[in-house]
């Protein structure tokens, strides 16, 4: 007889991290780790190839474990496994989390027994969300462009330009003016050490940054832009640029290492209508509806976060958005690794992820007004793309709490270092936090850029 058993483990102002053990009889045959957790790596294989390891660790020892009071054996073992990918990073977890959600799925530790998991579930491959690893939902387009004949360049497939574009130092507004005063809010003023050098970065890519208000899209399109934007940067065939989402339709975003059916209810998903799409970053599943949500990704060339730590690159590309939201009076802060908050609670979270540049050849250098100094690829006549950072937050305007709270599955774990046990209690929207609508702020977001280099 075959079952599945699912341990998890919160790390206190860190990330959750899941084992799923599918046994045969008594016996241990596959074992996968999920989670809300990053992992920082130069390519995705590389990634891969660290998860993994760490699995097979797990398996090597499990049988072992089954019988023993101990975990040095297995935190040993998926530390070794840590170990031996240098250039790839764990983020939010470690192997002492691991062995811990691994002995609670086997009922070894706080006198916690892992929880009988849906059998369709082994880990972070669930087809239907996955899209064989593209971002598609069952039902979505399988690419661009899209049903309304949209372009990923935010073009109609006869050329016409449906999104707007403008340069960040043009005139030229993405829309119009609200009657709320605006209140430029520069990311290269100084503050202090840190800020000081954030500030000389932001220097650096406002004048090559491009503005793109963008048109609505569908869940799976948002995905599949987002990524393909981010390569394009990285490549040196699109300038640096920051884009404000419209979404088409309601959705699931889940983060790239968590496993669908232990986040999403999804026969509830299913029958409201809500696409359930998986990110090419790590971090939590975000419930999503258009007028609710506001949503922006920064594509960056890799030079905007060389240097710093994975923590220090959020406070970074989020530095223009915490900065434009204290111009609304906010009281607004950074929060644990990836979570932007103000003193009534969060307000929204972030996630990154890291692309290497492509190799090109001379003739084609870059784009016009390109950032950073390509390296050379060591092939005669070619050079490599500067490489990219995708950044993207997602920010609560407003909550239908009662349909987040049918379509998401928020684990008591999960908010267990959280100081409320409502994921929807913890949020507090920006349309109460500011009395102003929605079109409202993202004029403000957009025009506290343009401000900085007027």
């Amino acid at each position: 007889m075959m079952g599945i058993m699912r341990g998890a483990y919160k790390v206190p102002s860190g990330k959750l991290v899941a084992v799923a053990i599918r046994f045969e009889g008594a016996r241990i045959v596959d074992v996968r780790i999920d989670g809300d957790f990053f992992i920082d790596a130069p390519t995705d294989a590389m990634a891969d190839a660290l998860i993994a390891d760490i699995e097979e660790s797990l398996e090597s020892v499990a049988e072992e474990l089954v019988a023993s009071e101990t975990s040095e054996t297995l935190v040993a073992s998926i530390a070794r496994a840590i170990a031996r990918h240098p250039e790839t990073r764990l983020v939010g977890c470690d192997a002492a989390a691991i062995a811990t959600a691994f002995r609670r799925a086997i009922g070894r530790v706080d006198g916690r027994v892992g929880e009988q998991a849906d059998e369709r579930a082994d880990g972070r491959g669930d087809e239907r969300a996955d899209g064989q690893g593209d971002g598609r939902a069952a039902g979505q387009s399988d690419g661009l462009p899209s049903d309304d004949g949209q372009t990923s360049d935010g073009r109609t497939s006869d050329g016409r330009l449906t999104a707007v574009h403008s340069h960040v130092g043009a005139s030229q507004h993405v829309r119009s003016q609200s009657d709320v005063p605006q209140k430029p809010v520069d990311p290269s003023h100084e503050e202090d050490t840190e800020d000081a050098e954030f500030a000389r970065r932001w220097a650096r890519l406002l004048p090559e940054l491009t503005l793109v208000h963008d048109i609505p899209r569908s869940a799976a399109e948002q995905m599949r832009i987002d990524e393909q934007w981010a390569r394009e940067v990285a490549d040196g065939t699109r300038r640096p640029t920051l884009r404000i989402w419209e979404w088409s339709g309601s959705c699931v975003v889940v983060g790239r290492f968590q496993s669908i059916p232990d986040e999403v209810h999804e026969d509830v998903a299913r029958a409201e209508g809500i696409a359930v799409v998986r990110r090419s970053t790590g971090g939590g599943a975000m419930f999503i509806e258009p007028g609710n949500t506001i949503t922006y990704s920064l594509y960056a060339p890799l030079w905007f976060v060389d240097g710093i730590d994975v923590a220090a690159s959020y406070r970074l590309c989020d530095r223009w958005l915490v900065r434009a939201l204290a111009g609304l009076g906010l009281d607004v802060r950074f929060a644990g690794l990836n979570d932007i908050a103000s003193s009534h609670g969060k307000i929204g979270g972030a996630a990154q992820r890291r692309f290497p540049g492509a190799p090109r050849s001379s003739s084609r250098s870059g784009v016009s007004g390109q950032s950073g100094v390509p390296g050379q690829s060591g092939v005669p006549g070619q050079s490599r793309g500067p490489g990219a950072v995708l950044h993207h937050v997602t920010m609560a305007y407003d909550i239908d709490a009662r349909k987040m709270d049918r379509v998401l599955n928020t684990s008591a774990e999960k908010m267990s270092d959280k100081a409320v046990r409502s994921a929807v209690k913890r949020v507090d929207p920006l349309k109460s936090q500011t009395g102003m609508t929605r079109g409202e702020i993202v004029d403000h977001l957009l025009d506290s850029l343009r401000g900085a280099v007027q």
